[in-house]
């Protein structure tokens, strides 16, 4: 088979075996395929080894079964790692050391390429007395945030985070806070959070009652259960998160609810495990069995049946670097997780549309033939093989999803007993479901047609049973079981992901996508839609959730906003006036009048009448007027490197006299997205440099400035590729970075950045009989706003009087505009135009709405999108699961 676009570029960057120099030695599927069932054949008996390698081989054969990734990547390599992506490990002790301990475990799982959940309701809440110390503890939320800083450190295989999941219980008293904490996109950015939810705490929503946030036994708080539900479902809406886990169904539903608790989920929630537990993934391709509008049932149990085998072998031929994970797992409940991708595909190969009474109808039959073959097959392996070790007849014949197994099967059972506990999940199957060509898990179709930049330009890439339609009926309207993510409705989503329940023992991890103007009513209604048709769990994502959720905070907590008045007292600037040397003349406008462009009140609106002239004048004198000055034929500068969530960012500045003159920044692949954006900000930013901004400023504007990740600990967290710059430029003008040494520059030619407004117009005024462009008439003053000042620093501008003002939000003055301290001049409501920049390539969905998308780590694409309750990238493959 040969595999070509992003599909040969996911197999030999992920999947084909590399050498000793890190280069693929496998060119095509084929050498893959012949590796790993050579390999998982290979815990066969002798005999057996050669038939289950040629059984395996054949489902391998076309993508119709496809392991996980890890199996995929490392069986058969002679390396010694592990098969499993996931791991759940047991909440942390309530003790400092327990916590510590429990991170340290957390980080060496992430090494070895796994992702972790752990539950934190064990810890005791924030302002608990702690004996021994004589303070109090600060909660579990804080420790939450040292869990995601943690994993923020931790690269696997040299390009991605570690996957991480926090949980914390519905009647924990921290749970407020927990649900609200991601509101702030600063706060616990490398972790997924979610709320383990009772059936109890469900009915007191739906009764209206009281509930009692407890720990260790003591109630702390109570709140109405409603409050607590609107707030889940608010901050959902807000921010996508937290996500919701019906854990007590979870237990009730659970195969081993008889020796195994389970309190929390894998990274991407399709694994509810016990402690120590692992996923062990693979996936049917369901696409493959559709042949000429038919779907080959019987091809499609064979293949089921292998599966299962398959998975199972994987079991025994993994590498254990914990012996809990071995005893829990292969000694425990030997659990496997099959799956499917390629539903959309089938579903569109069927002429079916996606989310319709039909599709209802097709997966009801598809889903319940794989559990019966599964469970059939899972059986017939115990009577070969024998049971999983912690299988009781009694107590597993009682289990709520066994009771449901038709009696053909249960007899198997009671016979023979079951050789895995769970054998059916939905597991992100991002990558590769990429590599096989076909829809992931059992989402729609993302978008049918998406732009695709390189080095070459920009290309539009179609989904290719799309494409095949187009090319045969290309003057025909789209028929509709071409349907895409965002032209289903909420509660379709919903009700395929609860249809698909009923057949799954595990769990599935899906989004539903919702529109923009999808509002927090719709959002309390879909989950309770989710929970009343049994789902076990609900990802929720609004399309522009995760847009303006921070807002930059004061020190007392609050957003700022600056409110300009209009009516503010004048600044007296008799002192600066007189600084300036009767180059400039003052107008009355309040109280008094400023006669220098070095300090203009930003939040400041200007006064009636004369206030207005007066901002008129600031403006003759400069706007338009701002010039950087020359660059010199050489410069000193220095590089430095730079870790971001983008990855390396690559820092050169050159300074001229000391003074910060012109950046360089350099991340990702040439021709980029991300490439191109740092690129803007360094250029924006050696403008400023040029034109005179004090770079204080420029730090102000930058400094944390946040993503949707971070890297890092403490003081040296970068939030994203623009906080970097910040932070390095402001270690430069510490002191901290060693200074180049000066140069012979003419005298006057840079501006110093002066804090004495006054020495700012004798400047201004020395510069201007220099021979520089003349001073404009100065204005009075207009009237002050609640905001502070920012300074600009004209030295090549000549003098004029205050502005009216730059005034704060919602401000009457003549200036409207952001009321942060460094925020432009903006005149009646009207900046200059910005600089034309090329379009950023969109991801379009069927009705060619536009889909939200972001800025993929790896290869820098606008192309990552959220689905299977994970990201991944439809240019070049990379996936956060």
């Amino acid at each position: 088979m040969e595999l070509t676009g992003i599909r040969r570029t996911v197999f030999l960057d992920r999947y084909a075996r590399k050498g000793p120099d890190g280069k693929p030695v496998e060119s095509s599927p084929e050498e893959m395929w012949d590796r790993v069932a050579r390999a998982i054949a290979e815990v066969e008996e002798p005999g057996q080894r050669e038939v289950w390698e040629r059984r395996f081989r054949q489902a391998l054969e076309g993508f119709k079964f496809v392991p996980g990734g890890r199996i995929l990547a490392g069986a058969g390599t002679g390396n010694k790692v592990t098969y499993y992506n996931c791991y759940v490990i047991p909440s942390p002790e309530d003790s400092r050391k327990g916590i510590m301990d429990n991170v340290s475990l957390m980080v060496e799982i992430m090494s070895r390429g796994g992702g972790v959940g752990v539950n934190l309701s064990t810890l005791r809440p924030r302002g608990t007395y702690v004996r021994g110390v004589n303070g109090t503890a600060s909660g579990p939320v804080s420790w939450a945030e040292v869990y995601s800083t943690a994993t923020g450190s931790v690269i696997q295989g040299g390009s991605r985070r570690g996957a991480l999941m926090l949980m914390l219980d519905d009647d924990h008293p921290d749970i407020e806070e927990f649900i609200t904490v991601k509101r702030d996109l600063t706060k616990i950015t490398n972790a997924n959070l979610s709320v383990c939810i009772s059936d109890a705490f469900m009915e007191a929503v739906q009764q209206d009652l009281p509930w009692d946030l407890k720990w260790n036994g003591k109630v702390y708080k109570t709140v109405r259960a409603r409050d607590l539900w609107e707030l889940i479902c608010e901050s959902a809406w807000a921010s996508g998160e937290p996500g919701v886990v019906f854990m007590e169904r979870v237990n009730k539903r659970s195969n081993t609810w008889y020796c195994e608790p389970i309190n929390c989920v894998n990274p991407c929630g399709e694994q509810p495990l016990g402690p120590w537990g692992v996923c062990n993934l693979g996936a049917i391709n369901l696409a493959a069995f559709v042949h000429e509008g038919e779907l080959d049932l019987e091809g499609l149990k064979d293949t089921v049946a292998v599966a299962v085998r398959f998975l199972d072998n994987v079991i025994d031929a993994t590498e254990y670097f914990f012996p809990e994970n071995e005893k829990a797992q292969r000694y425990g409940v030997r659990r496997i997780g099959l799956g499917t991708m390629g539903l959309a595909d089938m579903l569109i190969k069927l002429r079916i549309r996606y989310g319709s009474e039909k599709a209802f109808e097709v997966c009801d039959q598809v889903y319940r033939l794989i559990r019966d073959e599964a469970y059939r097959t899972s059986a017939l392996l115990a009577k070969e093989k024998g049971a999983f070790p912690w299988f009781d007849k009694e107590k597993y014949l009682q289990g709520w999803f066994i009771q449901r197994l038709p009696e053909d099967i249960r007899q198997l059972i009671a016979q023979h007993g079951i050789r895995n506990g769970f054998l059916l999940t939905q597991a992100p199957t991002g990558t590769t479901s990429l590599l096989a060509g076909v829809s992931s898990g059992i989402e729609p179709v993302f978008a049918f047609s998406f732009k695709r930049t390189d080095r070459t330009g920009t290309h539009i890439v179609y989904h290719e049973l799309y494409k095949e339609w187009l090319e045969k009926h290309p003057d025909e309207p789209v028929p509709d079981y071409f349907v895409s993510a965002d032209q289903l409705t909420p509660e379709e989503h919903v009700r395929m992901q609860a249809i698909i329940q009923q057949y799954v023992d595990a769990s599935i991890s899906k989004t539903v996508n919702a529109p923009r103007e999808h509002t927090v009513d719709q959002v309390r209604t879909l989950y309770r839609l989710a929970y009343e048709l049994g789902c076990k769990g609900i990802t929720y994502y609004r399309d522009g959730s995760r847009e303006g959720v921070l807002h930059k905070l004061d020190d007392g907590g609050k957003a700022k906003q600056g409110k300009g008045t209009g009516q503010g007292k004048g600044q007296a600037g008799s002192e600066a006036a007189a600084a300036a040397d009767g180059a400039a003349t003052t107008a009355a406008g309040g109280a008094g009048a400023a006669a220098t462009a070095a300090a203009v009140p930003a939040g400041a609106a200007a006064g009636a009448g004369t206030g207005a002239e007066a901002a008129t004048a600031q403006l003759r004198v400069t706007w338009g007027h701002i010039r950087p000055i020359e660059r010199p034929s050489k410069l000193n500068g220095f590089t430095v490197r730079r870790t971001t969530p983008l990855g390396n960012l690559y820092l050169t500045l050159n300074t001229f006299n000391g003074y910060p003159f012109e950046l360089f920044a350099q991340i990702g692949k040439a021709g980029s997205d991300v490439a191109a954006f740092t690129e803007a900000i360094a250029r924006l930013v050696s403008l400023a440099f040029r034109a005179g901004v004090d770079p204080h400023e420029v730090v102000e504007q930058l400094r944390g400035i946040g993503g949707s990740r971070s890297v890092g600990f403490g003081p040296n967290r970068v939030l994203s590729v623009p906080d970097a710059i910040a932070q390095f430029l402001d270690d430069y003008m510490a002191g901290k970075i060693e200074r180049d040494p000066v140069d012979e520059v003419a005298a006057g030619q840079l501006t110093v950045f002066s804090a004495d407004p006054a020495q700012q117009a004798r400047e201004a005024v020395a510069a201007a009989r220099a021979g520089q462009p003349a001073a404009g008439e100065a204005g009075g003053a207009g009237g002050t706003g609640e905001a502070g000042q920012v300074g600009f620093n004209l030295a090549a501008a000549g003098t004029g009087g205050a502005a009216g003002g730059n005034g704060g939000t919602g401000g009457n003055g003549t200036g409207r505009g952001p009321s942060e301290p460094g925020s432009a001049v903006v005149v009646n409501g009207t900046p200059g135009a910005p600089a034309a920049e090329p379009p950023a390539p969109r991801i379009t969905g069927g009705n060619g709405r536009e889909l939200s998308m972001d800025l993929c780590p790896e290869c820098g694409s606008h192309a990552l999108v959220r689905e299977e309750g994970c990201s991944k990238c439809l240019a070049c493959g990379y996936s956060e699961c």
